[in-house]
């Protein structure tokens, strides 16, 4: 086991060190006490294939759907991940005690027997056909999730059918209650409400080429998965506004535009390289990111699954957060700016610039926090190679840490022309605070392994 390598915010450094200890303990405890049985009963003595097949799945589900903005696709990524790890009966090790607003999960019989594969591909089946629906997925999409159900069900040839049918039906209850309580999260009842944009010298206004209205004014309220997870974590204000130049604010907007009218080749690839729309989404290409230190970590299906719920968590909490921030500020764009106080009326960014205001950086806080997750739960794996975009014939990227997988994708956005260097640093910052509190919260009472 790997020790934590977070320093989680405001704690003490005495129990922070007591955590790897603790952790073993319970998590000992926990496989002594919660398995009467020994051997394939114990999901590490299951292969990672059948989550690895889902994610193949999902990360086209998300790239094909229609109807979901880029960052709410961390919500199918979260909760389906949570199935998964619940599916696995994790014993102790459960987050049921943590889950805001989630009560009374499906248990496991007592002294019974459990194919663990069996149950998590019955659970992410009925997670996907309940989230994906004819009004956002076509139906080649929607046929290929009782598609993938039914190959792998047909693998499942070395337990009876008592077993593999209390399996199913236990993988499937809990994705019925995961689902139900996904419906609880006011995201729907949230992106319903009217919102007229303030205005006023340096806030926010729709940007061109498509002028679209502001994305998820009201994202901010949603209820998080874990409680506290934004605890200390919001920015302060951004650097205030001015049009004067050599100001603050006229500076760091200069030093983009200056930027952006001398790209190099390997900073355009390195801004294409974290668009992700069109593409895979953002969450799709850190559910790609996942699938690959899982693959290359031969991870077992015990900690496969736990890593598609944490990094699941941290996406979704840190969205939420920094969603929270962005209409608190309403910073203008670098594009208005431009345009309007530098005066080249027709500059336009490299990447298409998102329809919300600008600080601080979305991509920065849920890369940060993911990469939080990564950290806590594999440490340092040496260098790793992320071959996401191959098949579009990008250049690969390769990080010698985890966290430098979450800088690299919140610095790409100022080669990409829509956030300020400023923003991207405290995007970073919320980030890893948000992905620190997870962290602790579900690991100080031993329930990371």
């Amino acid at each position: 086991m790997k020790q934590f390598l977070l320093k989680p915010n405001g704690q003490s450094k005495s129990l922070i060190l007591l955590l790897p200890v603790l952790i073993m303990v319970c998590f000992t405890a926990c496989r002594k006490s919660g398995d009467p049985f020994k051997g394939r009963n114990d999901p590490y003595f299951y292969s990672a294939d059948v989550i690895d097949k889902w994610m193949t799945l999902e990360i086209r589900l998300y790239k094909d759907a229609t109807g979901i903005g880029n960052g709410a696709l961390a919500r199918p990524f979260v909760y389906s991940g949570i199935s998964a790890y619940e599916s696995i009966d994790p014993g102790l090790a459960s987050w049921k005690n943590k889950y805001n607003g989630l009560s009374g999960l499906p248990e496991t019989e007592k002294n019974k027997r459990y194919d663990w594969s069996a149950s998590v591909n019955a659970s992410l089946a009925e997670f996907n056909r309940s989230f994906f629906t004819s009004a956002n997925l076509n139906p080649i999409d929607l046929a290929a999730i009782d598609s993938l159900e039914n190959a792998i069900y047909s693998t499942f040839n070395g337990e009876g059918n008592e077993v593999l049918d209390r399996s199913v039906g236990f993988g499937k209850s809990i994705a019925d209650a995961i689902f139900a309580w996904s419906l609880t999260d006011s995201y729907i009842q949230n992106n319903a409400l009217p919102y007229t944009p303030p205005v006023g010298p340096g806030l926010w206004v729709p940007t061109p080429p498509a002028f679209a209205a502001p994305q998820g004014p009201f994202w901010g309220n949603d209820r998080p998965i874990i409680a506290g997870s934004d605890d200390n974590a919001q920015s302060g204000p951004p650097i205030p506004y001015s049009e004067v130049p050599g100001s603050d604010f006229y500076n760091e907007v200069n030093d983009l535009y200056q930027a952006s009218k001398v790209l190099t080749t390997d900073q355009k690839n390195w801004a294409l390289f974290w668009r992700d729309i069109p593409g895979v989404t953002t969450p799709g290409h850190w559910m790609s990111i996942i699938q690959q230190v899982i693959r290359q970590t031969h991870s077992r299906l015990d900690k496969a699954a736990l890593t598609y719920a944490l990094v699941g968590i941290c996406l979704n909490d840190a969205v939420i957060s920094v969603f929270k921030t962005k209409y608190v500020y309403n910073q203008v764009r670098p594009i208005t700016y431009i345009r309007n106080v530098i005066g080249d009326a027709t500059w336009l960014s490299f990447l298409t610039t998102p329809a919300h205001p600008e600080y601080p950086s979305a991509h920065s806080v849920a890369s940060a926090a993911a990469s939080e997750a990564l950290t806590a739960i594999y440490g340092n794996i040496g260098p790793f190679t992320d071959h996401t975009w191959d098949y579009l014939g990008f250049p690969a990227r390769t990080f010698n840490t985890f966290r430098d997988i979450g800088t690299d994708a919140g610095n790409s956005r100022f080669y990409a022309g829509i956030h300020y260097q400023p923003s991207i640093n405290a995007g970073l910052k919320q980030g890893r605070i948000v992905g620190s509190n997870i962290v602790f919260s579900l690991s100080q009472f031993g329930d990371l392994k």
